[in-house]
């Protein structure tokens, strides 16, 4: 399927690895211009460069930012323009019991799981507005709907990503442009990955059968009863990035694997 996503310009927060990074692959191979993101120089530059290997006539490049100093987010606001496609992305999370989460911990991952997103919507849309069209993706989790006991904060912040995005999606009307948001469940990505062999590795157990053991144990009515592949949801921000999407708006789009139980 063509997406038409060719000539489109796009912006993806958070975006050196994992499913920023899948996305960004993603989005290049349907011929867009991609603006990768992260917080350190060498490691944004690196994950240029294996980009522009992968897809050698493509046009991506990177900015660093963390969106943790206000002073980098507002250099980086100052860079972008003409953005078609924005992709909120940029996440923190960490396991924490609820009375051990100290004030700063719910300050910081407020401020880089959901502020980052609201400067930079603050940023792109009304430049989408002026041009009428336009895509904005928020990527949040099953975790904002079924907030884990042992990460709330973390919770708090993927519902409160689904309700800036779905409040934004109403200043579209009568325009191109579309908000939506993506509820990712568990997913492979390099941290992850990273942790599941060091804890194979501590207990003499292969990987493949590791991760199965963890799926078991955190997420066992799990429908794909699997991790999810970053490149996984990165197929659906590519779909609701093209003009195909265009009927999709305000909505909450599931590649959860089937973790979450409701009908809605």
């Amino acid at each position: 399927m063509n997406l038409k996503l060719e000539g489109k310009k796009a912006f993806i927060s958070g975006s050196t690895q994992g499913i920023g990074f899948a996305i960004a692959q993603q989005l290049l191979s349907e011929k867009a211009e991609v603006i990768i993101n992260g917080r350190h120089e060498e490691k944004t530059n690196q994950a240029v460069k294996k980009l522009k290997t992968e897809f050698p006539n493509a046009v991506v490049s990177g900015v660093t930012a963390d969106f943790g100093n206000k002073d980098e987010v507002e250099t980086l606001l100052n860079k972008l323009e003409d953005i078609d496609i924005l992709i909120n992305n940029v996440g923190l999370f960490e396991l924490k019991a609820f009375e051990d989460i100290e004030d700063e911990n719910w300050y910081r991952i407020f401020e880089i799981n959901v502020m980052s997103a609201m400067r930079l919507s603050k940023k792109i849309l009304p430049q989408m507005l002026q041009k009428k069209s336009g895509r904005i993706i928020f990527i949040s989790s099953e975790s904002g709907v079924n907030v884990p006991e042992n990460m709330i904060h973390y919770g708090m912040t993927k519902s409160a990503m689904m309700a800036l995005s779905n409040g934004l999606s109403k200043l579209t009307k009568g325009t191109e442009i579309t908000v939506n948001t993506i509820l990712g469940g568990p997913t492979y990505s390099e941290g992850v990955a990273s942790a599941i062999e060091q804890i194979a590795s501590s207990q003499n157990i292969e990987v493949g059968q590791m991760k199965s053991i963890i799926i078991q144990q955190t997420n066992p009515h799990s429908l794909l009863q699997r991790f999810i592949n970053p490149s996984e949801i990165a197929a659906l921000a590519a779909y609701l990035s093209s003009p195909l999407s265009i009927a999709t708006n305000g909505a909450c789009l599931r590649a959860d694997g089937g973790v979450l139980k409701t009908i809605l």
